[in-house]
């Protein structure tokens, strides 16, 4: 689904090789972006990194499962809001823009409250997105009761919230930038959030390693950091967030 193909002015000196088109994917996830406003933080983060490469840029709609794939096999040249594994790292490279915690979202009648509860109650069942990954204990979590077949997959963020209210799951996997929507749906009277202890997770630019030479990737990522060090980001984050929220979730250091 093309979403719209930016055509910039003439590239910068020095900066990406625009002698080609390239493809960006968006996915549908909250704040992050909404395929219904067309709006969101990687929209902006999209627009504003397009117009300063100076380059041609299709960007569309995919699923987070379809996006990496199309990522490993070189058929897609970024996406946004990436975090790495290393089994991800194979395939793709990074280049950070924010970090943030994840929580998990809890259905208060299942009356727990401690992770080790969550693994061993063979009630509790828990509803991811496809292919997402988490921080180290929500991982874990993840993958020791996808081991005993307790997790509900699903391609989105709607799918899972109805199911919680269904109650078909008891547990969801949440970022801040799925507040409104917790609220807006009234979710939170039913729900508790339970904070994983584990340190942020840098997310950024996905750059398939197979579509972009090394020499490239590292212009792309200079890109980045240029809208890192002028603000550029903190201001994208604080239309979306408080300011002090959005510090925490903009001011950071991350290894390449």
């Amino acid at each position: 689904m093309l979403l719209a193909t930016c055509i910039p002015g003439v590239a910068h000196a020095g900066g990406p090789d625009c002698s080609r088109p390239y493809t960006l994917a968006l996915h549908d996830h909250g704040l992050l972006y909404s395929a219904n406003t067309d709006t969101g933080i990687d929209k902006d983060f999209a627009d504003e990194l397009i117009r300063r490469s100076g380059c041609k840029v299709g960007v569309s709609l995919m699923s987070r499962a379809r996006i990496w794939q199309l990522i490993e096999s070189g058929a897609l040249d970024f996406s946004l809001s990436g975090i790495a594994n290393p089994e991800r790292r194979r395939f793709a490279s990074f280049a950070w823009y924010f970090s943030n915690k994840y929580y998990l979202l809890v259905r208060k009648d299942a009356a727990m409250r401690q992770l080790s509860e969550f693994e061993r109650s063979e009630n509790f069942r828990l509803g991811v997105i496809r292919s997402f990954r988490y921080s180290d204990s929500a991982n874990r979590l993840v993958d020791k009761l996808a081991a005993a077949n307790r997790v509900t997959q699903a391609g989105g963020l709607d799918p899972l919230y109805q199911a919680l209210m269904a109650n078909r799951i008891q547990g969801m996997i949440m970022e801040p930038f799925d507040y409104p929507v917790v609220e807006e749906k009234h979710i939170r009277d039913v729900t508790s959030i339970i904070e994983f202890n584990d340190p942020s997770v840098p997310h950024g630019l996905i750059m398939s390693n197979k579509a972009l030479s090394q020499s490239e990737r590292e212009k792309w990522r200079a890109l980045v950091e240029e809208m890192r060090a002028d603000g550029t980001v903190r201001r994208i984050f604080e239309k979306y967030f408080s300011p002090s929220l959005a510090a925490t979730m903009v001011d950071f250091q991350a290894e390449p």
